[in-house]
C-alpha cells in the first residue's frame, strides 16, 4: 500500500496500518520532514485555534507547553509520532493511473515509479497557498511572501508591512509582527467574527503534562464547547448568536474607536467564515501604527497598493494572509480510474465522495480530509481518525483477498445528495461568496456534528461497495 502525504492524516494512517500486518506500506512526502501544515506554517504567531487536547490522535499523548499548542509544540508531536514510519521523504508522487488488468496503481513519483495494490491520498486541504493575481505585484520592488511560506531572512522590524487578509492566519502573525514594524496595513476583503482564546501556559507541573485521566477529561469538555457550536452553524441556528454576543462584547472592550469598530464588523452570518479565536487581534488592529483599509485593491505599485479609492498605501514588505486553494483536493497529483477517467474531469463541478473518502470508478483509492469533511467547528484531528479508522476496513478487505474495493455510483450518489440537500438548509448556503462552486455545490463542509461523523464512519458496510 501506498500513501501519498506526511501530515495530520498520512500520519494517521501510517500509524494505524502499521498496527496491522496488510503487507509493505510505504508513506511518500514531498518535503525533506514531514508534518504538512505545521512544517510549512511557520509564521510569527503560528499556532493553533482548538485545543491540544483535542486537536491530537486518540492514541498518541502529546507535550504541550499551552493549552492552544504553539506551531513548534505540533511539529515536534508530528514527528514523534511519525518516527517509526517507512516515509520516503523528498519525494512526490505526481501521477497515479490504475491499472485495471493487473489491479494496482501505477504511480510515477519524482524519484521514479512503483505500483501498490492500495493508493490513500493524504494531501490535505491547506497545502497550495493561494495568492490573488493583482495588478502590478510584479512591479513591487520590496519583499512578497505568503504566511504559508513566511520569508524570516527579511526582517520587518522598523518597515512598512503590507498585510492583505484578515483571516485564521493573519489574526495570529500581525499582533506577532506590529510591536516592531514602522508600520502595518492590513487589507481585508470581510472581517472574521473573533471570539476570545481561553489560552494559558502549562507549567512543568501541571497536570495537563501528568494526568491521562486529566486529558482524557479536557478533550471531552472540549468536544462538547466545539459540538455546540457545530449545532449553531447546522442544526439550532440561535445557538450561533452566542458568537455574535462574545464578537461583538470583545470589540466593544478592546476597540474604542467607532469607525474602527465598524469596519471590524463582519457583513456576513456567523459561520460563513470558520469563526477565529484570538484575545490579541482587536488589540493589535487598533494600535496608532496599524490600520485596516476596507477599499478594494486596485493595484500594486513598485512601492505600495493603491486602492479603489485613489489612495495610495505605502509599503516596503507585502505579506499575503489569503489562505489556500481548498477545493483542489489531489492537486498537483494526476489521478486516472477505470477507462481512463481523470478524477480532476470528474470533479469539474465539484469535488464529491462517499463519506469523503472512496470515489465509484476509482477502486482501492481512499481519500483523507476529502469532500464534506471540514468542521466549521471542531477538530479536523477527529475527522481524520475517522477516516482512517474507515480507509483501514477497505484496506483490510483486500488483504482478506479482495482485488478490488470500490464503492457503489448509486450508494455514493446517494450520500452526495444527501450532503448537498442538507448544506443547502445550513448557514453555508447563505455564504455563496466562500464555499459555493460556480455549479452551485458546497464541496468542503460536513453539515453536522463530529460525534454523527464518527458514528455513519464507525461501520465499513460492505452493500455500499462492490468486490473484485
Amino acid at each position: 500500500m501506498v500513501q501519498s502525504g506526511a501530515g495530520f492524516g498520512g500520519i494517521g494512517m501510517g500509524a494505524a496500518l502499521g498496527e496491522d500486518d496488510l503487507g509493505e506500506v510505504t508513506l511518500f512526502e514531498k518535503a525533506e520532514r514531514p508534518g504538512g501544515v505545521w512544517r510549512d506554517n511557520t509564521y510569527p504567531g503560528a499556532a493553533c485555534d482548538v485545543p491540544s487536547n483535542l486537536y491530537s490522535f486518540t492514541f498518541a499523548a502529546g507535550e504541550w507547553s499551552r493549552r492552544f499548542a504553539p506551531q513548534v509544540d505540533i511539529l515536534r508531536y508530528l514527528e514523534g509520532v511519525a518516527e517509526p514510519l517507512p516515509i520516503r521523504l523528498d519525494t512526490e508522487v505526481t501521477d497515479a493511473t490504475w491499472d485495471d488488468e493487473r489491479a494496482v496503481w501505477r504511480l510515477r513519483t519524482t524519484t521514479g515509479e512503483v505500483e501498490a495494490e492500495a493508493l490513500v491520498s493524504a494531501c490535505g486541504q491547506l497545502s497550495r497557498p493561494a495568492v490573488p493575481d493583482l495588478p502590478g505585484l510584479d512591479r513591487f520592488t520590496g519583499p512578497v511572501f505568503h504566511s504559508a511560506r513566511w520569508d524570516h531572512g527579511v526582517d520587518l522590524r522598523g518597515r512598512r508591512v503590507a498585510v492583505v487578509g484578515s483571516g485564521a492566519s493573519a489574526i495570529q502573525f500581525v499582533p506577532a509582527i506590529a510591536p516592531d514594524a514602522a508600520q502595518v496595513t492590513v487589507f481585508q476583503r470581510s472581517a472574521p467574527y473573533v471570539i476570545p482564546k481561553p489560552d494559558r501556559p502549562y507549567g512543568r507541573r501541571a497536570l495537563s503534562r501528568r494526568s491521562r485521566t486529566w486529558s482524557r477529561a479536557a478533550r471531552a469538555f472540549w468536544t462538547g464547547f466545539f459540538e455546540f457550536g457545530a449545532l449553531g452553524l447546522t442544526a439550532i441556528r440561535p445557538l450561533a448568536g452566542s458568537f455574535t454576543v462574545a464578537h461583538r462584547a470583545m470589540l466593544r472592550l478592546q476597540v474604542r474607536d467607532t469607525g474602527l469598530r465598524a469596519r471590524l464588523a463582519p457583513d456576513h452570518p456567523v459561520g460563513c467564515k470558520r469563526v477565529l479565536l484570538s484575545s490579541e487581534w482587536f488589540r493589535a488592529v487598533a494600535r496608532p501604527d496599524v490600520d485596516v483599509v476596507t477599499e478594494r485593491i486596485a493595484e500594486v505599485t513598485p512601492d505600495g497598493i493603491r486602492t479603489a479609492d485613489g489612495t495610495h498605501h505605502p509599503a516596503d514588505v507585502i505579506v499575503f494572509g489569503t489562505g489556500f486553494h481548498t477545493q483542489d483536493y489531489l492537486a498537483p497529483m494526476r489521478v486516472v480510474g477505470r477507462e481512463g477517467q481523470e478524477l480532476s474531469e470528474r470533479w469539474r463541478d465539484g469535488a464529491r465522495a462517499h463519506l469523503g473518502v472512496t470515489v465509484p470508478g476509482f477502486p482501492n483509492l481512499f481519500v483523507l480530509y476529502g469532500p464534506t469533511t471540514n468542521v466549521g467547528s471542531g477538530s479536523v484531528v477527529h475527522m481524520l481518525e475517522c477516516q482512517v479508522r474507515y480507509a483501514r476496513e477497505g484496506v483490510r478487505r483486500l488483504a482478506a483477498g479482495a482485488r478490488t474495493v470500490e464503492v457503489r455510483a448509486e450508494a455514493a450518489s446517494a450520500y452526495d445528495v444527501e450532503m448537498q440537500d442538507r448544506l443547502g438548509d445550513s448557514v453555508w448556503t447563505e455564504c455563496t461568496n466562500w464555499y459555493r462552486t460556480e455549479s452551485g455545490r458546497i464541496t468542503n463542509n460536513w453539515p453536522g456534528t463530529m460525534r454523527e461523523y464518527a458514528r455513519r464512519t464507525a461501520v465499513f458496510d460492505d452493500a455500499d461497495y462492490l468486490f473484485g
